[in-house]
């Protein structure tokens, strides 16, 4: 089961908040906190937020243990551009975007990923021992 929780219209540019986004993708909680607690971006505050809602939907909806969990996905996407101008010299005007950002967070499960790895080799084996058993014709 995955745990998610979601920012939307958030008023930083998606490619700033990648960047923070990049530091804590597939970490511990714990460590994703920490980092997040000692990143001096401004996106790291609304990052750290948004981990912490996503504990608590882990902790609260789906009674997790929170030191058994990391961070399976993070998700940075662009939101609507405010478009707005800035006057120039000579009565022209240029162009500004005030970009916004959606981030998803998804959170997994460690214990839970080594039990699938484990249950795909044990069936690849079986496979390959009905492969064997096959008697091969000259």
């Amino acid at each position: 089961m995955a745990i998610s929780a979601k920012i939307k219209y958030l008023r930083i540019s998606p490619r700033k908040v990648r960047m923070v986004a990049d530091l804590i993708r597939n970490k511990t909680v714990g460590e994703a906190e920490a980092i997040l607690k000692f990143t001096t971006k401004k996106a790291s505050k609304p990052l750290l937020k948004l981990l912490e809602s996503s504990i608590a939907n882990a902790k609260n909806n789906f009674k997790k243990d929170i030191s058994s969990l990391y961070i399976s996905s993070i998700m940075v996407d662009g939101g609507p551009i405010l478009k707005r101008t800035m006057p120039r010299s000579r009565g022209t005007a240029f162009a500004i975007q005030k970009k916004t950002s959606h981030i998803t967070i998804v959170l997994g499960e460690i214990g839970l990923k080594k039990e699938e790895k484990v249950a795909k080799v044990k069936v690849s084996k079986a496979v390959n021992r009905k492969k064997s058993a096959v008697p091969v014709k000259n």
